[in-house]
């Protein structure tokens, strides 16, 4: 039986509150009272929202479909030339660093591949200079 005299008590606070603000005009539904404040230029309403006329000549002026101005035009072109040009920046950069990692990379295997070379040679060194074996004649 409790709950039934707090939804009763609930009830009794909403109507309260209800008839309180029973004067206040909201943003989203009007009781057809104009206000002064609203209705002169000064107004809150003023300030936020525009006239229908204004709002449907915002909506002809430019449709899904309309043509762009050449001003807007040129502004897209430029931020995809903007765009472009850091991508080849960006590309070019890539490619400098690859090609001397690469470069690096070569000159360290034809270090390797030489000391390898040279070691090979003092080892098989038969004292004839130069080495017998890469001059040998066929007969």
């Amino acid at each position: 039986m409790w709950w039934t005299r707090l939804a009763l008590l609930t009830c009794l606070t909403v109507l309260f509150v209800l008839t309180l603000f029973h004067e206040v005009n909201s943003a989203s539904v009007s009781d057809g009272k104009v206000d002064k404040n609203a209705a002169s230029p000064q107004g809150g309403l003023r300030r936020i929202f525009m006239q229908e006329s204004d709002a449907a000549s915002l909506f002809q002026t430019r449709g899904r479909r309309a043509v762009k101005t050449q001003d807007e035009i040129n502004a897209e072109q430029r931020q995809r030339l903007a765009a472009d040009e850091r991508k080849r920046e960006y590309h070019e950069e890539q490619r400098n660093e690859f090609e001397s990692y690469a470069e690096e990379e070569h000159d360290e295997q034809d270090e390797r591949t030489r000391e390898k070379t040279e070691q090979w040679r003092e080892f098989h060194y038969d004292g004839l200079d130069p080495s017998y074996e890469y001059n040998r004649h066929t007969i």
